[in-house]
């Protein structure tokens, strides 16, 4: 067949109709002169199967002899390629690791079931953020898709309803943090490829789990783009990259090179690959990684010197395709530059996410937290990280105390229980610290997320070759049985704690010299809905402590972190319920008093 396909699709598009079965491929190659397709279905022939010019760079052909058991590669002409050049699909979903990194025909087709999954609204969502290969392993095998799977029923039982997945695009050699993309439309090999994904996709769904996927738009690379993004079709400009890149100082990100967000086709091509997670693998939400670094070519806020328009626009593109498709599927940034507008909409002005990682709560409870000495901890820094807010949508922040930047080895981090005391993370001291630091995170407004292994007290710096602890689960059950209690009490499992899911905050009682802060959580106010968090930063109890409350009557107290059902050594000082009466007190018409640990919360409701 001696012309372009009329079939549509990019890459390599199985197909079955009236005039028999192949595949279409179509690839984007500007300078090229010719193009052909080799593969398994012609025993690698560099030029039996010709691709033909479409315009615009475009080429493309039906091949009857090409099947989804079948691999394939480009093999390209231009003036820029002394003879020629053998490439792997950039649209390619399927690429073996190896030396040529052949690539694979996949299916279209899937048998997704009777999987109609409908996420929760997302002010109740819990995120779960993991690394495929370092979250279930074995002893001498990288985790995989499947070995996730095994673990559903225990994240379902924590409470979790979310999970993260950390990249899992294409990258050289066997563990990455998957912040390196070699073939961004490609699901690593490694961890099972694009059938096991979509068999996890489809049972994390019937357990009721939003699945979120971190993808990487702000660069490629830096390593295995010579066999497909780099030069690929032999063009290049100033020593740069070539018609997937800017070929300018706007290239240069320090972890890989930027795409060029002003070329129409590249546009098309990120744009296709967003759109490819949310329809074909039916992902719930995407989490965009540095944002900033596609905003601006120095990854800088207010910086309109290095400002990156098209990158804006790219985002505002995007994510309005997003809002119109599938407006419930949420849309996060990771920004980090505590920008309001990366959460307003496109029409606005804004680049259009639904949500963004909250940096600024990070540092503000970091620092309150990490302070050696109780005298140097400033409720007002609490303050601070309990009110701050994104036009006033609590749904626009996630809010957390660790994550995998802050973990990670390669970053020479830990986790915030040797940042509280190295070497000694399983101590009293950092125990209770470290959950209080927890209880804030599932009782502030926003979305909480927490990283893998923080449920059950894991220490050290987190590396994507290694493998969470998993018998602190059992050595530290009762750490694991807080968390539990906390992330159930945050979804209003109980129907007594609705506030926590609510708008609305104010911290009624800030009390700088003795180191406690109360506040008050609600969505619509009354019994069930009405909370109020009491939280201790000092190593100090109280037997009877007076608060204002918003409503008279009985208050209960749903958790109390000093119990020594948590930790035999903790305390257990009365958190008892109390009953308020009518006297203002901290600007509340009512008053009451509460019993209260060390470096412990309360949760209180009617």
């Amino acid at each position: 067949m001696s012309q372009p396909s009329l079939k549509l699709g990019m890459g390599a598009t199985p197909y079955s109709d009236t005039n028999g079965s192949g595949t279409t491929f179509r690839v984007w190659l500007e300078h090229a002169t010719m193009v052909w397709v080799s593969g398994t279905f012609n025993q690698w022939s560099p030029d039996q199967h010709a691709l033909y010019p479409e315009g615009n760079g475009y080429w493309s052909a039906d091949v009857q002899e090409a099947t989804t058991l079948d691999r394939y590669r480009y093999v390209i002409q231009s003036p820029f390629i002394q003879g020629v050049q053998w490439r792997t699909d950039p649209y390619c979903k399927s690429v073996e690791n190896n030396d040529t990194s052949d690539g694979g025909i996949v299916a279209a087709n899937y048998d997704w079931g009777n999987d109609v999954f409908v996420s929760p609204p997302w002010n109740e969502l819990v995120i779960y953020e993991l690394h495929v290969a370092s979250f279930n392993r074995s002893d001498t095998v990288p985790g995989t898709f499947d070995s996730i799977i095994e673990k559903l029923d225990y994240l379902k039982d924590l409470g979790i309803n979310a999970i993260e997945i950390m990249p899992i695009f294409g990258f050289p050699g066997a563990y990455s943090l998957g912040y390196n993309p070699a073939f961004p439309f490609d699901i690593e090999s490694n961890y099972g490829g694009p059938i096991n994904f979509k068999d996890f996709i489809k049972a994390a769904h019937q357990k009721g789990f939003v699945i979120i996927m971190d993808i990487v738009l702000n660069h490629f690379g830096p390593d295995d783009l010579d066999s497909s993004l780099w030069r690929s079709d032999g063009w290049y400009e100033n020593g740069k990259s070539g018609i997937y890149f800017y070929n300018d100082w706007r290239s240069d990100t320090g972890f890989g090179d930027r795409p060029d967000y002003g070329r129409p086709e590249v546009r098309q091509y990120l744009r296709d690959n967003v759109l490819m997670w949310i329809e074909e693998y039916r992902i719930d939400g995407l989490r965009f990684d540095s944002t900033v670094n596609i905003r601006n070519a120095k990854g800088r806020n207010n910086d309109p010197a290095n400002d990156l328009p098209d990158g804006w626009s790219l985002l505002q593109w995007i994510n309005t395709e997003l809002n119109t498709r599938t407006p419930w599927k949420i849309a996060i940034a990771e920004d980090l530059q505590d920008n309001v507008w990366i959460t307003r909409a496109p029409l606005a002005g804004g680049a259009g996410f639904n949500s963004q990682w909250d940096s600024s709560y990070y540092w503000n409870l970091f620092n309150v937290i990490t302070s050696p000495y109780d005298e140097n901890r400033n409720m007002k820094t609490v303050c601070d990280a309990l009110l701050h807010n994104f036009d006033g949508d609590a749904c626009k922040r996630i809010v957390f105390i660790n994550n995998h930047d802050q973990c990670a080895a390669i970053n020479n981090n830990v986790r915030l229980t040797d940042r509280i005391w190295m070497g000694h993370a399983d101590n009293w001291i950092v125990r209770k610290r470290y959950t209080l630091a927890a209880a804030l995170v599932f009782t502030s407004p926003g979305i909480p997320l927490i990283f893998q292994g923080d449920e059950f007290l894991e220490w050290g710096s987190w590396d994507p070759s290694g493998s969470l602890d998993w018998n602190k689960r059992t050595q530290f059950s009762g750490i694991l049985s807080l968390f539990q209690s906390l992330i159930r009490l945050r979804r209003n499992w109980f129907n007594t704690t609705a506030g926590l899911t609510g708008q609305h905050v104010n911290a009624f009682h800030i009390n700088n010299i003795n180191k406690l802060i109360a506040y008050h959580r609600w969505a619509n106010g009354g019994a069930g809905d009405d909370v109020i968090v009491v939280a201790n930063f000092a190593n100090t109890s109280y037997q009877s402590y007076t608060i204002g409350f918003p409503a008279g009557g009985n208050w209960h107290v749903r958790f109390n972190s000093d119990w020594n059902g948590f930790s035999n050594d903790f305390g257990d000082t009365a958190g008892y319920d109390t009953t308020a009466y009518y006297g203002p007190a901290d600007g509340l018409p009512f008053s009451g008093n509460i019993g209260i640990g060390p470096y412990s919360v309360l949760i209180l409701s009617q």
